[in-house]
C-alpha cells in the first residue's frame, strides 16, 4: 500500500532535517515543495509531499502515517 504524507514548517534547517529523516526512513518525494511567505511570521513557509510503500493492502484511518 502507497501512504501519504505532507511535511509543512518554516523553511529552515530543522526542516530540512525533517524532509531528510524522512527519506533516510525510506519515504520518496512527491512532486516539487511548495512556498509560501507568512507575513504574521516573517517566514517562508515550505511544503513538501512524501510518498512511501509499506507492508498491508489494507487501508486504516487509525494508521499512523508518522511513524511508518
Amino acid at each position: 500500500m502507497m501512504v501519504y504524507r505532507v511535511l509543512t514548517g518554516v523553511n529552515d534547517a530543522a526542516f530540512c532535517h525533517r524532509v531528510t529523516e524522512a527519506l533516510s526512513l525510506g519515504w520518496s518525494l512527491h512532486g516539487a515543495p511548495s512556498l509560501a511567505y507568512d507575513s504574521t511570521r516573517r517566514a517562508v513557509i515550505c511544503g513538501q509531499a512524501i510518498v512511501k510503500q509499506v507492508e498491508g493492502g489494507r487501508y486504516d484511518p487509525a494508521l499512523d502515517l508518522s511513524r511508518q
